[in-house]
C-alpha cells in the first residue's frame, strides 16, 4: 500500500533527523513536507526526546507508526542530506522508490579521529589565548585538552555513558592542566589555561536546541534536552572538582 510506504519514509526521515542532532520543529517540518511531496493530504507527528509517533492522512485513511529514538550523535551532514532530499521531492524530482534509495544510501559523514583531537585542541588554545591566558598557558591548554580529547573518544568508542564520559574527561584535563601548571615553566602561567582545556565539554548544541525547542512550542523535547545538558555540565564540574581536590590544585583566576 502506497500509504503505508510514505508513512515509513516519513518517520524514516524525522528519526534521522532526530538522532542527528536536528531541533524538533525541523523535524515536524521536513517530514511533513516530505509526506505531501509524496501525495499524503497531511502528515501529524509527536516528537519526545526518546521516540517519534507520525500519522499520515491521505483520502480519508490515517497510518500511525512509532519508532524509537536513539541518540547518534550530533551530525549536520546527515541533517542537510535529508534536506536535499526532502527539497527534490517537493520539485518532484525524486518519487517513493527513489527517496528510500536515497535515505538509505546515507552515512553519516565521520572525520579522522587524530584530526578531531588536533582541531579542538588548537581550538581551546586559541580560546586561552583570546582571554588572555598568553603563549604559555596557550600550550598548557593545548596539551591537557589533546589529551582529554583523546580519552573522550576513546571512552566514547568503548560506549561509556555520557556523563560517566563527561566526568572522566574533565578529570583528565584539569589534572594535565593543573599539573603542568606547577612546572617551574609555567609557574607564571594564568590559571585560565585551566578553564579553557575543558571547554570542549560544553555542551553548546543541546542548549542551543533545547532553547529553540521551547520558543518554537516542543516545551517536552526542550526540557529534556536542557536536563540532558545539565546533566552533562554537572557531570563536568564533578570530575573538575575532584581532580582539583585530589592533587590540591589552585582555583581558577
Amino acid at each position: 500500500m502506497e500509504q503505508r510506504r510514505v508513512t515509513r519514509l516519513c518517520i524514516q526521515c524525522a528519526l534521522m533527523l532526530l538522532q542527528h542532532g536536528a531541533e524538533s520543529a525541523l523535524v515536524d517540518e521536513l517530514s511533513s513536507r516530505l509526506g505531501r511531496a509524496l501525495g499524503m493530504d497531511s502528515v501529524e507527528s509527536a516528537i519526545s526526546s526518546n521516540a517519534i509517533v507520525l500519522t499520515t492522512l491521505h483520502n480519508g485513511a490515517c497510518i500511525t507508526s512509532t519508532r524509537k529514538n536513539h541518540d547518534r550523535g550530533i551530525n549536520m551532514h546527515v541533517v542537510i542530506k535529508v534536506q536535499q532530499i526532502v527539497i527534490m521531492a517537493e520539485h518532484r524530482l525524486l518519487d517513493a522508490a527513489d527517496v528510500e534509495k536515497h535515505l538509505n544510501r546515507i552515512h553519516p559523514l565521520r572525520y579522522p579521529r587524530w584530526m578531531v583531537v588536533i582541531m579542538v585542541g588548537l581550538s581551546c588554545a586559541c580560546f586561552c589565548l583570546l582571554n588572555g591566558g598568553g603563549w604559555d598557558g596557550a600550550l598548557v591548554t593545548l596539551c591537557a585538552s589533546t589529551v582529554a580529547m583523546f580519552i573522550r573518544q576513546l571512552l566514547t568508542h568503548q560506549g561509556m555513558h555520557p556523563q560517566i564520559n563527561f566526568c572522566i574527561t574533565a578529570f583528565v584535563a584539569t589534572t594535565v592542566s593543573g599539573l603542568m601548571l606547577r612546572m617551574p615553566q609555567f609557574v607564571e602561567t594564568s590559571s585560565i589555561a585551566m578553564a579553557a582545556s575543558v571547554l570542549l565539554l560544553v555542551p553548546g548544541f543541546p542548549l542551543i536546541n533545547a532553547v529553540a525547542d521551547m520558543f518554537k512550542g516542543h516545551i517536552n523535547t526542550g526540557l529534556a534536552r536542557w536536563a540532558i545538558a545539565s546533566m552533562l555540565t554537572l557531570a563536568t564540574c564533578i570530575g573538575v572538582v575532584l581532580a582539583m581536590t585530589l592533587w590540591g590544585l589552585r582555583g581558577w583566576a
